[in-house]
């Protein structure tokens, strides 16, 4: 029998990535989600319809410590990898204190649930590049002080001290990954990558005629998703557990992942992308650019997905997505069976225009 794998935040992007891999191994693969996508699988739980019933889904809310350790204690896992929390950085600036309290709160009641009832079980905690903020140095390693700029860095350097504070008080395999900037055609639409390609789409299909963006000189290291999600799974088959930069090494900014995105759709970002001041972040990150070294060095680990391949992939999965919406016709899409859900089969709603534009 395969090894059993919890993945809180299955839905997201990674999760859904992560249980791909997991499945492809042999893993039962099980995930918690809150009841609300049990009962609203069409909208909260699309990037999983592919997976069908191969998958487990069980409610729980990380606002919750007795609900996370029931399930924990049941379904003793043999690796469980902690994706859940607020992820926006924008938004952690509008609502710190829903942002602290679930990603702290979340990732300490992961933590002790482990300790309490499956010690065995190997963890992995998703921390962010976000923890660097105003870099001390660039690239940044595993060494680089933290001196986060957001509500959201500070919760994701609590997560982390938290995790290291499990390995090396109570023994526990646990492991975090400091993540930069990945994507994928599976991203969310309130980040800025997906919010460039969904507009050139958008543009391109005469339903929007311009996107309006903060700082295109702002740059990052990006990475795909299906890239990162191996360095997570890698992590938790080494002996002794640690923590590694999971990174590309590249710096691109805004104003190229434009460039390329619109250019990919037959179109000139400079006629249809507005800057708008609403849009800047308070106060911004410096210089965000990874050294994986260590993760090449030990895990064995390196990016396969370059940068324009990545936008590439995205702009032509969301000008299909578009031209799909338009069609004047329903689908039928399988939803993952989980413990309350009704039914396998809906029909989606086909979004109006200015739906879309408000995407």
């Amino acid at each position: 029998m395969g090894k059993v794998a919890l993945i809180t935040g299955i839905t997201g992007q990674d999760g859904s990535y992560l249980a791909e891999l997991l499945l492809s191994k042999g893993y039962a693969v099980h995930g918690l989600v809150r009841r609300a996508a049990l009962e609203d699988p069409l909208h909260r739980m699309g990037r999983l319809a592919a997976l069908g019933d191969r998958i487990q889904l069980h409610p729980a809310s990380l606002e919750s410590y007795p609900s996370v350790f029931k399930a924990i204690s049941r379904l003793q896992p043999d690796e469980c990898y902690h994706l859940a929390g607020q992820s926006f950085v924008s938004y952690s600036f509008e609502d710190e204190f829903s942002t602290l309290n679930a990603n702290i709160n979340g990732t300490h009641f992961v933590l002790s649930s482990i300790k309490e009832a499956a010690p065995q079980c190997r963890l992995y905690h998703a921390a962010s590049s976000e923890t660097f903020g105003k870099v001390k140095s660039t690239p940044q390693s595993e060494e680089t002080p933290f001196h986060p700029r957001s509500a959201y860095g500070i919760s994701k350097v609590a997560g982390f001290e938290l995790t290291r504070n499990y390995r090396e008080a109570y023994k526990l395999h646990a492991s975090n990954g400091i993540l930069y900037n990945h994507e994928s055609p599976r991203r969310g639409f309130e980040f800025v990558t997906r919010k460039i390609t969904r507009h050139a789409a958008l543009i391109k299909h005469g339903l929007a005629t311009e996107l309006r963006l903060g700082n295109l000189d702002a740059k990052r290291d990006w990475g795909h998703a299906r890239d990162y999600v191996e360095a997570m799974w890698l992590m938790l088959q080494q002996e002794q557990p640690d923590d590694y930069v999971i990174a590309t090494g590249e710096m691109h900014s805004v104003r190229e992942f434009c460039e390329l995105a619109f250019d990919t759709a037959g179109l000139d970002y400079r006629k249809h992308v507005v800057i708008d001041p609403l849009f800047f972040r308070p106060a911004e990150t410096e210089v965000l650019c990874g050294n994986p070294e260590k993760a090449r060095r030990i895990l064995g680990w390196r990016h396969k997905i370059g940068f324009a391949e990545l936008v590439r992939e995205m702009v032509t999965a969301d000008l299909e997505d578009v031209a799909l919406q338009l069609e004047p016709r329903r689908k039928i899409v399988n939803i993952p069976s989980a413990p309350h859900s009704i039914g396998a089969f809906v029909e989606p709603r086909i979004p109006s225009a200015a739906e879309k534009l408000a995407r």
